[in-house]
């Protein structure tokens, strides 16, 4: 799944290829991608104006010109690109919206489970995820006071914890598991039981783990392109994640997987040690 890193990138590769762009026309090939009407949806959209893309969390934000907002979700493999209209799709690409330059922002996905909703502007934070979802990872909104209090709540492990979006957006499997690498936390760890070193620190690897790994355009582990096609290339500074058997880059000790909370997670046994009961 398109994490934070990921879906920023798209963002900003959709307002290179979109932004100030009208839409002339809409094309639905898979209607389940759209949780709104289908004609409603087209009937509101065509003509506008796309003015901006946002994103929160893991969530795109296009702004129109209407005081409308469409939230899209890329879910596992979902993907946007720009094609010459006229030319075909590729397979799998379930919605297309032509615009008036001549192209096709297309939306594919092998998976199918992408959505996008449409909603009045300003209450895109009523919607499903977006109602409960944490802050951004950055040094302004995710506070050691606030990160210190929510994890002192909590019960669970802590790398089901970091998924969960309410505490912080944006993660996934991959970074959870290279920021507990980062921060010698076991993934079974109790989150109330990390002390106050260990809280400073895991607070310092999510915000730093997420900056850098924007910057390498994110991770392309499976079939994750940016809205060019092209792939990241941060699966080449990863510690942890998709190096199982491999030396632990600080003991040598091998890498081991095992099931968290029904997600594959790879950590060092010998630096990522759970604490006693």
């Amino acid at each position: 799944m398109p994490e934070l890193p990921e879906v920023e990138t798209v963002r900003r590769g959709l307002i290179k290829i979109a932004k100030g762009r009208k839409i002339i026309g809409i094309d639905v090939n898979y209607p389940q991608t759209i949780t709104n009407d289908i004609e409603s949806f087209k009937q509101a959209l065509i003509g506008q104006t796309i003015e901006d893309f946002n994103r929160r969390g893991k969530y795109l934000l296009f702004r129109f010109s209407n005081d409308l907002t469409m939230i899209s979700h890329l879910r596992m493999e979902g993907k946007y690109f720009e094609l010459p209209e006229g030319e075909v799709p590729r397979k799998h690409t379930h919605v297309i919206f032509h615009l008036d330059n001549q192209t096709q922002l297309c939306y594919n996905d092998t998976r199918k489970f992408g959505r996008m909703t449409l909603v009045d502007t300003g209450k895109e934070l009523e919607y499903a995820g977006l109602k409960t979802i944490g802050p951004e990872p950055t040094d302004e909104d995710f506070t050691l006071d606030y990160f210190r209090e929510i994890l002192h709540k909590g019960r669970r492990e802590i790398k089901p914890f970091l998924l969960d979006q309410k505490g912080v957006a944006g993660l996934g499997n991959i970074y959870v598991d290279e920021v507990l690498w980062m921060s010698k936390i076991h993934p079974e760890e109790r989150a109330n039981k990390l002390n106050d070193q260990q809280i400073i620190l895991l607070r310092k690897s999510i915000i730093n783990e997420i900056e850098v790994a924007t910057k390498h355009h994110g991770t392309t582990v499976h079939s994750y392109t940016n809205a060019f096609g092209h792939a990241g290339d941060f699966q080449n500074e990863l510690h942890a994640y998709g190096r199982v058997g491999e030396p632990c880059e600080r003991c040598g000790n091998n890498l081991v997987k095992i099931k968290v909370a029904q997600r594959g997670t790879t950590f060092c046994p010998h630096c990522q040690q759970l604490s006693e009961e």
